[in-house]
């Protein structure tokens, strides 16, 4: 048993809605879980005391949708969005993703982690479809390593891709995998790693990675698996590919999925701009949530996500900040505000208004709660998890503009790295570091490892024109 309390908040958002923010407050953090928050909690049978005098804690951000191993590809001037078209960039970036290894996969795990944590995520989402004849079968297992290594909480969602490009998939034969190969694998890996209890810090999500590259059996027998073990469902879906599935399926891609049951309270499909009206009233009716990942809107998407209307609908919604493919950042903190200045910006257009600015933070923390199926994340509250952040606000840059503290990080923002994050009552990120961590050890073994797998098939995409 270990309690620590955490002493001296400025302000302590308790959850992304009016009247959820407390002044001058401790928290009290029992094995990982809050026991007490109030003003001068008493140091009665406690193991570890953290000053935070001074510091605004917030809930800490839960991230839906993401794709690890993308980190090893990013900012190369070769793959950038204004000089390539969807089908250039695939046809130049699908080879590379065929080479990746469980090293790279470990690495790319522990880049993206690290970038989370420091911007105050405490759970993350990893959508890991990337199998390829290279890999060995331990390729999760390594993930789920990363994130130990770095006190994260972590899910993973053990994807695929079942369709030959013969048969209109975007995906190289080099990636792909039987629908049994996957539904196995997704056995071992719930029996070795899930874990469905309060403050569980490993779960294990069935994701193949989009209907419209599987073969049709892959997603009703991949619904069958996970609901026979109790974990949840997750895929791409409504993000461009709906005219591909009306010419292979004569429907468009919610209906196919409603059609298999691939839908309902324990699934959530990541992007979702193509969803119309109807389609929207139909998963807030089901229960089926939504990951909005602002980033890939602005590169590729061309509509932007109906927040209003899912809002409205008060469907399920929550943020990823997608893989570094479509994203060069892992900054989810930095997606509140994208998405806030995206709604803003599109606000012209829709005749429901913009969800007000708090919303954002909502969709951050308690709205991925509920897209992962958690309960005991999400918020600050007695019985919750201890998970959350801290940010520094008393500096001369936030003079004036930290008396609404639900609206800040989508109206001004954050200017750098959270100040402090703290996963199930443990500090993995303060002042700058990883405690007990060494950062250079970790970014050297990385570009090592970049060196010895990837140089000389990225060299072309570094040079500029």
């Amino acid at each position: 048993m270990s309690t620590v309390l955490f002493r001296n908040f400025r302000q302590l958002v308790c959850a992304g809605a009016p009247g959820s923010v407390l002044r001058d407050v401790d928290l009290c953090a029992r094995d990982g879980m809050i026991t007490a928050i109030g003003p001068q909690l008493p140091l009665t049978d406690v193991d570890e005391v953290v000053d935070c005098g001074g510091l605004t804690a917030y809930p800490g951000l839960v991230n839906t949708h993401h794709h690890f191993f993308q980190a090893l590809v990013r900012n190369l001037p070769g793959l950038d969005w204004t000089t390539l078209s969807l089908l250039e960039w695939l046809d130049t970036i699908y080879p590379i993703f065929a080479r990746l290894d469980e090293d790279c996969i470990y690495h790319a795990s522990l880049i993206s982690l690290a970038d989370l944590l420091k911007h105050g995520c405490t759970t993350a989402f990893d959508h890991q479809y990337n199998f390829n004849s290279n890999m060995g079968s331990r390729v999760v297992d390594r993930q789920f390593e990363a994130a130990a290594l770095l006190g994260a909480r972590l899910h993973v969602g053990r994807g695929c891709n079942t369709l030959p490009m013969s048969a209109g998939s975007t995906i190289p034969d080099a990636m792909l995998e039987t629908t049994d190969a996957f539904l196995a694998d997704c056995e071992r890996l719930i029996g070795a790693f899930h874990n469905p209890a309060p403050g569980a810090m490993a779960q294990v999500v069935v994701a193949p990675c989009q209907p419209v590259n599987s073969l049709p059996e892959t997603f009703p027998e991949a619904a069958a698996l996970a609901r026979r073990h109790g974990v949840r469902l997750h895929t791409h879906l409504s993000e461009g590919e709906n005219a591909a599935m009306l010419d292979r399926f004569g429907m468009r891609s919610l209906d196919w999925c409603e059609s298999v049951g691939f839908v309902g309270p324990d699934v959530w499909f990541a992007h979702g701009w193509e969803f119309t009206p109807p389609e929207i009233a139909r998963l807030a009716a089901t229960g089926t949530g939504v990951a909005h990942c602002p980033a890939p809107v602005f590169l590729v998407g061309a509509e932007v996500t109906d927040l209003p209307a899912m809002v409205a609908a008060d469907m399920t919604v929550g943020m990823g900040v997608d893989g570094q493919a479509s994203n060069d950042s892992s900054n989810l903190a930095e997606c509140m505000r994208l998405a806030y200045l995206l709604q803003c910006l599109n606000a012209r257009h829709n005749p429901l208004p913009a969800p007000p600015p708090e919303r954002y933070l909502h969709m951050a923390t308690a709205g991925g709660a509920a897209c992962l199926g958690r309960t005991d994340i999400g918020e600050l509250a007695v019985g919750k998890a201890a998970d959350f952040f801290c940010a520094d606000l008393n500096g001369l840059d936030y003079a004036g503009a930290d008396s609404d503290p639900l609206s800040l990080p989508a109206k001004v923002g954050f200017a750098g790295p959270a100040a402090m994050t703290v996963v199930h009552g443990r500090v993995v990120w303060r002042d700058g570091e990883f405690p007990g961590l060494d950062e250079t050890q970790l970014r050297s073994a990385a570009d090592a490892l970049l060196r010895e797998k990837l140089d000389g098939h990225l060299a072309p995409l570094r040079t500029p024109g």
